[in-house]
């Protein structure tokens, strides 16, 4: 057997080992949401032909030509009764790039479609796009809202790392034929994180933005914000609402971001978000929950203190250690599959309810913004237990 034959063979098998490992909830969970014990989605669950040449004779060390480098920040739908994960690709160019893939139970099983998406280019081509959000509008089509970046042409030619981030726009009936639109045009510099609502709102595509003065830092700006527009062809928002300020001294005090699309409930509409916050390790990214007014989608009615998620074990080492990430999540009947990133490295599940989940929002108390207050909530717990523990 050749050294290509041999490699083949063998790297064949633990990819097919590693696309048939099911997946084992970890008990007993926190009471709001189930871990599971490995990832759904990694860099080696990218297909063996996007990666490998197979031809011996151009290849005969069977060599890896194209590296991946990530999987992450996925946006996720139920299409066609399967779980579907539109995930950031990154190479080892450290450009990114979109590919599907599904699962018959949305736990275990991913796989990717033969090709990754062909997302088309606007006049001014990207140089890089990534985290998708994943939206079933009422208007029929399925949107693909995404970060779209590009060189900032203002900046010195010593700093090769300035970038503009805009908000693109594709849309889609099946996830394989995407139909590019122009990007989102608003009066921030930079716009990332951007999340488009699932219905109308008296007529408007609603947009969730997060206004920031550049690529990396909020400044001035930040914050959760909505604005609205007639059409999503020529999409223009002309003014932005802030509903979720970032606050001193919270898991948000420094940057935070809509995740995925909101979810509807009896309650009210039922948010996933990032918080970020520095430390002297770096920037230590979060996923917190807030509830708005069914029928006015910019008041918060609900808002737990803290965070719902944060990194854990192996979670905290990655690319850029100690973040978890979420920009995809799916609703089937009463469950909740939350699809999360930790360290921009690799994808994760944790599986819930609505039931779990609105309980969760509803009587967490909320951020009394003072050690002295988180105290006070701590007494009354324990006040209230006085008796049954």
């Amino acid at each position: 057997m050749t050294e290509f034959e041999s490699r083949k063979k063998l790297i064949q098998h633990q990819h097919e080992e590693l696309l048939n490992k099911k997946n084992h909830k970890i008990e007993p969970g926190n009471g709001i949401f189930f871990r599971y014990e490995n990832p759904v989605l990694t860099a080696g669950h990218i297909p063996l032909n996007w990666r490998f040449d197979f031809n011996e004779e151009s290849n005969p060390h069977f060599m890896e030509r194209i590296g991946i480098n990530a999987v992450f920040n996925a946006g996720a739908i139920k299409l066609n009764n399967k779980f579907c994960l539109v995930a950031r690709v990154e190479g080892a160019d450290r450009k990114s790039f979109f590919a599907v893939a599904e699962s018959d139970n949305g736990i275990d099983g991913f796989r990717f479609w033969n090709e990754p998406v062909v997302l088309g280019e606007t006049e001014n081509p990207d140089v890089n796009v990534y985290d998708m959000r994943i939206v079933a509008h009422e208007d029929g089509w399925i949107y693909g809202i995404f970060c779209t970046e590009r060189r900032d042409k203002g900046a010195p030619e010593g700093n090769q790392s300035a970038a503009i981030a805009q908000c693109g726009i594709a849309r889609t009936k099946d996830l394989k034929k995407w139909q590019r639109l122009p990007d989102l045009k608003t009066n921030s510099p930079q716009q990332r994180n951007v999340v488009l609502h699932p219905e109308f709102v008296n007529g408007k595509y609603a947009f969730y933005t997060r206004p920031q003065d550049s690529f990396i830092e909020a400044g001035k700006g930040g914050g959760i914000a909505i604005g609205y527009c007639s059409s999503i062809e020529n999409a223009v928002i002309d003014e932005e609402i802030i509903l979720d300020r970032k606050q001193y001294h919270t898991v948000y005090e420094a940057k935070n971001g809509q995740g995925p699309s909101p979810l509807k409930t009896p309650l009210g509409w039922l948010h996933l978000a990032h918080g970020v916050r520095n430390t002297a390790a770096g920037l230590r990214y979060v996923l917190y929950m807030f509830l708005t007014d069914l029928n006015d989608i910019t008041r918060v009615i609900r808002k737990p203190g803290g965070y719902i998620i944060a990194p854990e074990g192996e979670e905290r080492i990655g690319d850029v250690s100690n973040v978890v990430f979420a920009n995809g999540w799916i609703k089937d009947g009463d469950q909740v599959y939350i699809y999360y990133a930790s360290s921009d490295t690799r994808m994760h599940v944790a599986t819930t309810t609505i039931e779990k989940l609105l309980d969760y929002v509803m009587h967490t108390p909320e951020d009394g913004f003072t050690s002295g207050n988180s105290v006070k909530a701590i007494l009354a717990l324990i006040e209230k237990n006085s008796g049954h523990v």
